[in-house]
Formats: structure tokens, C-alpha cells, sequence
């Protein structure tokens, strides 16, 4: 065991190193002095059956400010009321407007066509592009704090980490892991400064182009058929020698990702094998991987009670406190996500397997769409 306890002592210490420094360059959104320009600037929401947070994403973003920012919906086909509740929720406010989405050609992905279509009917005096998912909440003065950290990074595509918010106990155990990678295994150096597209990373919830880069290097077109197509976005703006930006929300841009178990293993089925380069042995080897580090320790540790088993275990509980209070957990809430990291790792194995089953099957499912994707 001497040489299982090194080998993972190496990657633990690996990912806390990265994740220090991570924590330590990472931009946190924080209310700012001075007004941002908002008067260029369109906000393009996709939606399809959306009813039960429409209304308040609507409002809260119209709240925001009283410049003549536009703010794009577009209904994707929804039965639910959606159009309704948000056109209520404005008020009247000009400033919202709806466009029917058309049918989903071949080819594409639901979400693509629809940030597609909306960025096809933008102002032509705009000049800056934010995409955020209907489900994103937007605390006072977060739109003024997001754009004025556009302007001062001066970057093509800038892409928030939202606050992610968890209600249920499996979202607890789960939705967390998604910032967890990032900050541990992504150095966050490479992704700002190195023009390498294998450092980028991205998150689809919410993210800002300036417009004139978006379109010379295609749009969403060019992601027609990626599910992860805001990392695919990300690589793209790389490869043509533009600056990318990751912040954290900071508190001031949350989301809640999922509503319990049914549709977490749902959303992260849809997305894991495509975040692993559509590779099932990579992902095969990424799920064993997980299993040898962040649970094989507490079993070693529940027979034994060797030191050396104390020592991997106590170095996981660090490195999962230390990230999730950095993300905004509560400290006994980011205790307890640390001591059942196993039950984590088991979670996200049913995930896997969930993924594995669409791959060889139909293809994964997503809001009453089966996701064809090109193997």
C-alpha cells in the first residue's frame, strides 16, 4: 500500500497546489464603483418551458438598471406559459422582446439553434453580447459589476462561474463537483494567459462576447452540434488568438443547476462524456481514477486505520473545504460535502453509467429532445 499511498498523495497535493493558486488569480465578482455602459449591450435568453423562474429572471434583470440595454427571449417551442409569464413579469417594459423560435433543423442542438437565432436578431447598434440561461438569478447591481469587469479585462469572451445554489441533498453532493474540477485540475494561469485552446474552460449559464468577435469566429454555428458548446465557444475564441476570461460569481450571479436527483443525473449524463473528448475509455479511466483518489482512502481507512490512510484522507477533507468554501459554502455544509465525498464519487459513477447507456442507446435526452450527436 506503500506505493498506492504516494501515487495518490502526489495527485492530492497536485490538485491542491493548482487549486491555491486557482483561488488566489480567480476575479470574483464584488458590487462596483461607476455606472457601466449598458446601452449597447443585448441579453439573449433561451427558453423553453421555463414558467416556474421566468418571471423572476425577467424582472430581476430589467431591476437592474435603467439604461436601454435590450433583453431577448427566446421561445423555444414552449407549452408551459413561458411567453406569458415573462411578458407579464415585464410590465410593458420595451426593452423586452420575444422571438418565436423556429424549428430545429438537422444538424443542430436545441440550445445552439436557439442562442443562434437570438443572435441573429440583436440591435445592429449593439456591441456586446451576453447569453445567460433562463434559471440564472441576478442580485442588485450584478449586471453593472459583470460588465464593467468585460470592459476592464477588455476580453472577447468572458464566462461567470454562477454561485451555485443547492437545495436537495443529492444537488448537494453532486453539483458542487463541477466547480470542484475546475478549480483543482484547470490552471487557471494557462487559461488567462497561454493562446493553447487546451487551456479553456467556460460555463454556458452565463457568458459575454464582444459581438464583432463572436461573429468573425462564427457563433453558435460553429457549435451547431457540441452539447458542451460553451467550452467548445472557448476553444474557438482561443484558436483565433482572442482573450479569454473566467470570473466567479461572487454571490451576485447564482444558479440552481438542478432540482434533485432525476435531473442531475439527467444534466451531467448529457454533458460527461462530451467533457471527456467523446472518448468512453477516457471517461472509463476518468471514473476509476476518481474511485482510487477521493474513495478508495475512506475504505483503506474504515478497515485499517493506518496512519497513512489518516494522512490521504485528511488531505481530501482540506482540499474539498477549502473549494467549496471558496465557492460559498457554509462551513459545516462544506464539512459534510468533504466526509461524504465518497457517496459523491458513487453519485457520479450512476451518472456514468447513465451516460454510457444513452451513448450506446438513442442518444442522450434532454427536456423532451433526444440529443443526436454526432459519434
Amino acid at each position: 500500500m506503500t506505493a498506492y499511498f504516494f501515487a495518490v498523495l502526489f495527485f492530492l497535493l497536485i490538485f491542491l497546489i493548482t487549486a491555491l493558486s486557482n483561488m488566489k488569480l480567480m476575479v470574483r465578482l464584488r458590487p462596483q464603483v461607476g455606472t457601466a455602459d449598458l446601452s449597447r449591450l443585448s441579453i439573449l435568453i433561451p427558453a423553453r418551458n421555463e414558467a416556474a423562474v421566468i418571471g423572476r429572471t425577467v424582472r430581476q434583470l430589467l431591476d437592474q438598471s435603467d439604461q436601454n440595454f435590450e433583453l431577448l427571449l427566446l421561445d423555444d417551442n414552449s407549452t408551459d406559459g413561458t411567453v406569458e409569464i415573462a411578458l407579464k413579469a415585464a410590465d410593458g417594459d420595451p426593452r423586452l422582446k420575444i422571438i418565436e423560435g423556429a424549428p430545429l433543423p438537422k444538424g443542430w442542438l436545441g440550445k445552439n439553434w436557439a442562442c443562434h437565432q437570438l443572435s441573429t436578431r440583436v440591435d445592429p447598434s449593439s456591441q456586446k453580447l451576453l447569453f445567460a440561461d433562463a434559471d440564472v438569478t441576478w442580485s442588485a447591481g450584478s449586471l453593472n459589476a459583470l460588465m464593467l469587469e468585460f470592459e476592464r479585462s477588455n476580453a472577447a469572451m468572458l464566462s461567470v462561474w454562477p454561485t451555485q445554489q443547492t437545495i436537495s441533498w443529492p444537488e448537494k453532493l453532486v453539483v458542487p463537483l463541477m466547480k470542484f474540477v475546475i478549480v483543482s485540475y484547470l490552471p487557471l494561469l494557462g487559461v488567462n494567459h497561454l493562446p493553447l485552446p487546451a487551456f479553456s474552460a467556460a460555463n454556458g449559464q452565463c457568458m459575454v462576447f464582444k459581438r464583432h468577435i463572436y461573429e468573425h469566429a462564427g457563433g453558435h454555428a460553429t457549435a451547431r452540434n457540441q452539447i458542451i458548446e460553451d467550452v467548445f465557444l472557448a476553444r474557438i475564441t482561443k484558436m483565433f488568438g482572442f482573450k479569454l476570461r473566467l470570473v466567479d460569481g461572487g454571490g451576485l450571479i447564482g444558479c440552481r443547476m438542478y432540482t434533485g436527483w432525476g435531473e442531475i443525473s439527467a444534466g451531467f449524463g448529457k454533458n460527461i462524456l462530451a467533457g471527456h473528448g467523446n472518448s468512453v475509455p477516457f471517461l472509463l479511466f476518468s471514473t476509476f481514477f476518481h474511485w482510487i483518489v477521493f474513495a478508495i482512502p475512506f475504505v483503506w481507512l474504515g478497515f485499517s486505520g493506518s496512519m497513512m490512510a489518516i494522512g490521504l484522507v485528511g488531505l481530501i477533507l482540506i482540499l474539498r473545504v477549502v473549494i467549496d468554501l471558496f465557492v460559498g459554502a457554509r462551513p459545516g455544509l462544506a464539512l459534510i460535502q468533504a466526509l461524504f465525498m465518497p457517496v459523491s464519487v458513487v453519485m457520479m459513477t450512476l451518472v456514468v453509467i447513465r451516460a454510457l447507456r444513452w451513448h450506446f442507446g438513442d442518444g442522450p435526452e434532454w427536456k423532451g429532445r433526444v440529443l443526436h450527436v454526432e459519434r
